[in-house]
């Protein structure tokens, strides 16, 4: 019998892949909990809007679809202008943090890698500093540099752990890849603190940012961000079954034809750069990376087939339900969505832990 993720112990060891593309049955589940999550998103806030009012005016924009929702001018630029892009942006964040997690997961066959834990998002938050305070973009705006100084300490930040996780150049999966990436977290973290006590003009924006939000959310975010999804989403999708040849082994995935270094170069890659561009507009959102998938995995089969594309649907919708709760929990006031999600991925990543401590 192939050994689960919990089976094998502190090396977390995914499972080889088996089982279907994807389900129809799952693919509209995933379709149904972003569509869930998108009403209950738009509907609740200050503001009361009816619920049969938003899934009207959702459908009016369908093409070749015409349809009175009854909202009142008012409501429906506090729909389209507030509601909306906040919406749209925490569903695109969660689906590129998801798809990352799950990449990482099944590139170092780790189920407790994450951008979190690997010290991926610490990388891409120095990044984005650094832009910041040197005046060089603000995270809003298409063309802006702070994904691209976000993506190079992501880069930085996965190497590092990596080479100190696995010194042999293999992608060992054990315990000290974790711990590797929370000494390279806490590492970027105190340059990152040594960075803005020399800039505490900057500090209340970049602190603000550090905590995650979606607060600020616009149009202009969602169309700096939307580009980096596309690419990175579609490029690990066209991956999915060259990662699948990963979970085999090395010697295994080399005798079927495939290249396991080229694959991991351009999966890390791919990975980092969603997870960067996610920070880059929404700050340092942690554990969405770890629950979605290890739930996708455990729920919907191991493949990345299977994982990847259901991690995108269901991160999305757990993203866009999560910032309802910060927004709603203390109303009139926000609570940082960072601190929701640290809140529930906490326990669920001392869970994964003491499960496979107890093996």
């Amino acid at each position: 019998m192939t050994p689960t993720p919990e089976s094998t112990g502190p090396a977390a060891r995914l499972d080889v892949p088996r089982g279907p593309r994807l389900g129809v049955a799952w693919l509209a589940g995933g379709c149904a909990a972003l569509f869930v999550a998108a009403i209950v998103g738009i509907w609740i806030g200050p503001v009361r809007v009816s619920p049969g009012g938003v899934i009207l005016e959702l459908l009016d924009r369908l093409p070749i679809v015409t349809i009175d929702s009854g909202l009142s001018d008012f409501e429906q630029t506090i729909v389209w202008d507030i509601r909306a892009p906040r919406v749209v942006l925490g569903m695109l964040v969660g689906a590129m943090l998801c798809s990352s997690g799950a990449t990482y997961q099944g590139v170092f066959r780790n189920a407790l890698a994450d951008p979190y834990s690997l010290g991926v998002a610490a990388g891409a938050g120095l990044g984005a500093t650094i832009a910041i305070v040197n005046r060089l973009g603000d995270g809003s705006g298409v063309g802006d540099p702070v994904p691209l100084f976000a993506f190079g300490g992501a880069l930085l930040a996965v190497m590092v752990a990596s080479t100190l996780g696995a010194p042999r150049g293999a992608p060992s999966a054990n315990a000290n890849l974790v711990l590797a990436g929370v000494a390279v977290a806490a590492f970027l973290t105190s340059i990152q603190t040594y960075v803005l006590q020399r800039n505490t003009e900057d500090l209340r924006k970049v602190y603000s940012w550090i905590l995650g939000r979606l607060s600020t959310s616009s149009w202009g975010e969602v169309q700096l961000v939307l580009p980096y999804a596309i690419v990175c989403c579609t490029g690990l999708l066209l991956l999915a079954s060259r990662l699948d040849v990963l979970a085999v082994g090395e010697d295994e995935a080399t005798m079927l034809g495939a290249s396991p270094a080229g694959i991991r170069i351009v999966a890390l890659a791919l990975a980092s750069f969603a997870a960067a561009a996610a920070v880059a507009v929404s700050g340092l959102i942690v554990f969405v990376g770890l629950i979605v998938p290890h739930a996708v995995r455990r729920l919907g089969g191991v493949t990345h087939r299977r994982v990847l594309p259901l991690s995108m649907l269901f991160g999305g919708a757990f993203l866009a339900l999560t910032d309802v709760v910060a927004r709603t929990i203390q109303a009139p006031r926000e609570l940082p969505i960072g601190v929701v999600t640290a809140c529930i991925g906490a326990p669920f990543f001392l869970h994964i832990l003491r499960r496979q401590a107890a093996v």
